[in-house]
């Protein structure tokens, strides 16, 4: 086999490979000899099928699968050959076989770009000190009062108004008839003004008594998350049969008991000054890991493949695709595709390839390692964030090793990432001014 390497750039090969006629000849030899064995012809006894015949009936057949299995086990020897460390599928557009000749394909590649070591040391970071306030605590105790708050239905007799909660009956129609994308709803709970359908929906019933009715006309922009209702004209027909206000539960203990497991509202403020805290450190974790990425990208220039690009942008798609139908919906329904997806966060895919390609050339250039103890604490860790049994995290890693693999490649890079970190120097600053 001869197999001659075309460098269209630093990442992208394109591979010319020759397969000797005897090789060609001898495999098309095994799949004649195979066919006869198994064919079933009529006429002929099992196994003593004539080749013309063989060949008559399934030359293309034979040859396709001959060219198939050349390709296959070639592309893989050639690249191990070459020493090519290849990302992605390779792109192939083979001539077909025709008898036992040489056989000629090219197929276009691309491989992991090449990288000078890394000169990590020394960076010059800054680690900004944020600081809980009780102006955020009590920002968050009143998010949870109005969560919390009870709907109750007005004392006085006055019409809805901007900001009321309401509930209400409706149905809409087109041309007269019952229109399928907004059946019939009964007690329908919005607030005037907050977007519920439509802002402009819930306005039209700024104005209405309890009890009242109304038809009126919406129209939905071209640009409307429902396809189905986008650019649509809906006659609707609404009842408004109660007006409700909100009324806010004090913040005490009671707040905090029926918030969870508190038994009192400091113990509360204490679990919201944690989890603020938390956050806190994990922005102050991802803003030093930018400075990081930023720094070591000025001191080093590579090409990226394509096909990481690609293969980050489809994990992209897919964490979309489990967060909407999480929520019982779709990107159809949010007027997104994989296309808008694409192309909005390529920027993005780019640079966390980036990311792994810089930390994984500093894996090999610094020769990092992964203990047994290492990884069982990171098993542990695991453990208790997703409150499952330490046994089960590693039955499940030990049965399935791709995932165990990919998940120590992780742990390696976040071990680079630490080691980046420690040979610099940490500013502590303030938070910027509000």
């Amino acid at each position: 086999m001869q197999v001659t390497v075309e460098d269209i750039s630093s990442v992208k090969k394109t591979l010319r490979i020759d397969i000797p006629q005897e090789e060609v000849a001898r495999e098309i030899e095994k799949a004649y000899d195979h066919l006869k064995k198994t064919a079933r012809i009529k006429g002929f006894r099992p196994g003593k099928t004539p080749r013309n015949v063989l060949e008559k009936m399934f030359k293309k057949d034979v040859m396709a699968e001959v060219s198939s299995q050349l390709i296959q086990t070639s592309l893989i020897d050639a690249i191990r050959e070459k020493g090519l460390r290849v990302v992605g599928k390779p792109k192939l557009d083979p001539p077909e076989l025709s008898g036992p000749t040489v056989y000629s394909y090219a197929a276009t590649i691309e491989v992991s770009p090449p990288i000078n070591d890394i000169d990590f040391k020394g960076l010059s970071l800054t680690r900004t000190r944020y600081q809980v306030s009780e102006e955020e605590v009590g920002l968050q105790l009143r998010q949870l009062q109005k969560r919390l708050a009870a709907l109750k239905p007005i004392s006085e007799s006055r019409p809805a108004r901007d900001g009321d909660h309401i509930l209400i009956d409706f149905e809409g129609f087109r041309d007269g008839k019952p229109y399928s994308e907004t059946p019939k709803t009964e007690n329908f709970a919005l607030q005037i003004g907050a977007g519920a359908v439509l802002p402009e929906f819930g306005g039209q019933f700024a104005g209405l008594g309890a009890g009242e009715t109304k038809e009126f006309p919406l129209s939905f922009p071209a640009d409307y998350a429902n396809k189905s209702l986008a650019g649509q004209t809906v006659e609707f027909r609404a009842l408004l049969k109660e007006i409700r206000e909100e009324i806010l539960p004090e913040i005490d203990d009671a707040l905090a008991k029926r918030a969870g497991r508190y038994e009192t509202l400091e113990e509360l403020k204490q679990e919201i000054r944690a989890n603020l805290t938390q956050g806190y450190e994990k922005r102050t974790e991802q803003e030093l890991n930018e400075q990081v990425f930023k720094a070591l990208l000025a001191r080093t220039s590579f090409e990226v493949p394509e096909a990481l690009v690609e293969m980050e942008l489809e994990g992209i798609v897919e964490e979309a695709e489990r967060s909407f139908s999480y929520r019982n919906t779709t990107l159809a329904d949010a007027g997104l595709s994989r296309e808008i997806i694409f192309e909005k966060y390529r920027d993005t895919a780019v640079n966390q390839v980036k990311r792994h390609l810089i930390l994984g050339h500093l894996i090999t250039q610094e020769k990092l390692t992964l203990a047994d103890d290492e990884l069982e604490e990171a098993f542990k860790a695991m453990a208790e964030n997703f409150r499952q049994p330490v046994d089960e995290i590693r039955r499940y890693y030990r049965e399935n090793s791709d995932k165990l693999d990919y998940y120590k490649h992780a742990l390696l890079e976040k071990k680079a990432l630490k080691q980046v970190l420690e040979a610099g120097t940490i500013e502590e600053v303030a938070p910027p001014a509000a």
